[in-house]
Parts: structure tokens; sequence; C-alpha cells
């Protein structure tokens, strides 16, 4: 009995040594199942995470298309409104930003030429020499004045653009609404960007849609800057995105631009000045043999072959000013 019982026990124990051998053969094999697992997991995380990456891309094409196709049709119907659009004396004063009607522009012309015809009955010129200076005086000089006044209010304007575009995206950065950031605008920039700005929010107060303020701030400044910031602004609000990021790296294009202008102006300050010496030296000369001798130049002046010599000359003075002005213009 008690053999039988040592039996039973040394039985007991060599299944249990057996179970144990077993185990420790079967572990690498549960081991080898728990890497394929594994590597099963990690395959499909790749194949996810290389799906996820195709949908970003392909979201990604299709948000490039639109702005690209965004982009084109806006580049066709400014093309479009720039040929068939005439700008009327009404459109010039208000870009020259003169608070003036059509009215009162025409009687400063009138005026105008009135006072030159004086000046040339008064220094007893000829009568086609004062028909033509009271031409000059009636139609020339009033539109070179708004040409003038045009430029210098858009130089102005430049000035303080890139600035407002800085305000707008600290105002945008801080959790403003663009709306506010451009009454922050309206009233603390100068002048003239303060106006522009203060009649887009004008503009939306009367519900206006904001592609059309930002038209009618391109009428009334026609300038590439303005252009820009307009295709931001549109862009941003049809297909989404960072607008803070966008209008600094444009505030940053507007500046390196500018500094560009500054150089080539600098550049070319050499060949204006010669020019300008080129283009005076016949008057000049002309005033100072006049003043030594009057009447060695008088034939110019009273036989026609005289004046058809000074018509001559002064066709071929405004030919050579023309060709060195467009020489000497680069645009950036």
């Amino acid at each position: 009995m008690q053999l039988d019982q040592q039996t039973l026990l040394m039985l007991i124990l060599g299944a249990v040594c057996i179970g144990a051998l077993g185990y420790v053969f079967m572990a690498p094999t549960n081991q080898k199942k728990a890497s394929q697992r594994a590597a099963g997991l990690a395959g499909n995380s790749r194949t996810a995470q290389r799906n996820t990456g195709k949908g970003q891309q392909d979201n990604t094409r299709d948000r490039r298309k639109h702005i690209q196709e965004s982009l084109r049709k806006m580049e066709d119907a400014q093309k479009e409104r720039a040929q068939k659009q005439k700008l009327s004396l009404h459109q010039k004063i208000e870009q020259a930003g003169l608070n003036i009607s059509e009215r009162d522009f025409y009687v400063a012309s009138v005026i105008c030429g009135v006072g030159c015809a004086l000046i040339g009955f008064i220094s007893a010129q000829a009568m086609h020499v004062i028909a033509m200076m009271t031409f000059v005086g009636a139609l020339g000089l009033p539109r070179w004045g708004l040409f003038f006044l045009k430029s210098r209010r858009q130089k102005k304007f430049l000035t303080e653009f890139t600035g407002a575009i800085d305000v707008i995206v600290r105002g945008v950065k801080s959790g403003l609404p663009v709306h506010e950031c451009l009454k922050i605008v309206s009233k603390d920039s100068e002048q003239p960007v303060r106006a522009e700005f203060a009649l887009m929010i004008e503009g939306l107060r009367i519900g206006l849609s904001f592609e059309q303020v930002l038209e009618r701030m391109y009428d009334r400044m026609p300038l590439p800057e303005v252009n820009f910031f307009s295709i931001v602004l549109i862009i941003q609000r049809q297909t989404g995105g960072n607008l803070a990021e966008a209008l600094g790296n444009l505030a940053t294009v507007l500046r390196n631009r500018k500094m560009m202008q500054g150089k080539v102006s600098a550049l070319s300050m050499e060949a204006k000045a010669s020019a300008v010496i080129l283009g005076s030296l016949p008057f000049m000369v002309g005033g100072m043999v006049h003043m030594s001798s009057p009447e060695y130049l008088e034939p110019l002046w009273n036989t026609q072959m005289g004046n058809f010599i000074l018509l001559g000359s002064g066709l071929w003075m405004s030919i050579g000013i023309f060709i060195m002005k467009n020489m000497i213009s680069i645009k950036v």
C-alpha cells in the first residue's frame, strides 16, 4: 500500500515535470504569436496612417485647386473690368482724394485757361501761342494736377498700408473678428488709409458683401498691394485657413517689395539726374542766349520757318524724354 502511494506520488511529480517542460517549450510559440499579432497591429496602424496621409494630401490638393480656380476667376474678372471700364472724371477726382464735384472741376479748368490766356496777352505773345497756352491751361494743367494728387495719395497710402495690415494681424491673433479689426484701422490709422477703411466699414454696414467693398476699395485705390489684400481676404473666407498667418506673410512681402523699390530708385537716380539735365539743357541754353542777345533768336518766333523749327524741336524733345522715362522706369 505504501508502494502504491510512492508510485502515485512519483507519477504526479512526473506529470508536473512534463507539464513544466511543455510550458517551457510552448512559451516561445505563444510569444511568437504575440509578436505576430503586434506586427499585424503595427501594420494596420501604418496602413491607417498611410490612408490618413493620402486623405490629407487629397484634401490639400483639392484646396489648392479651389484656390487656383478662385484666383483665376478673380484675375479674369479684373481684366474684363479694366478693359471695359474707362475711368470717369468723378472716379479720377475720387482717386485724387478731392471733395469737389465735376462742375467745380470744370469751373476751375476754365479759370486756369483764362489765367494762362491773360499771361499770354500780358507778355505780348502771338495769337497761336495764346491759343496753345489757353488749351494747355484749360485741359492740360487741371488733369495733370489730378494725376499728381492721385500719385501723392497712393504713395501715402502705401506708406501706412503695411502698418494697417499689422494691426489686423495682431487683432486676429488676440481673438477679435475681422470686422472689429477693420474698425480699429478705420479709427486709428493715418490718412488716406483711415478714409479707405472707413468707407469699407460703411459699405458693410449698409449691407454690401465683403467682396463688393473690397472691389470698391480697389476701384478707389488701384494698386497691386490692395489687390493682394483683397485676394487674401476673399480666399480665406472661401476656403478657410489661418488668416493671421496669411496677412502676416502679405505684410512681409509688401515690406520687401517696398524695400526693393527703394533700392531700384536709388540705383536709377543717376540716370534720372542725367535725363533731367539733358531735358532741361536746351531751355537753359536758349534762355541764356536770349538774355545775352535777344535779337539772335527772334527768327524762331517771327518767321514761319522758325516756328516749324520750334515745333519739330519740341516734338523730338518730347520723344527723347518719353524714351528716357521708359528706360529709367523699372517696375518692381
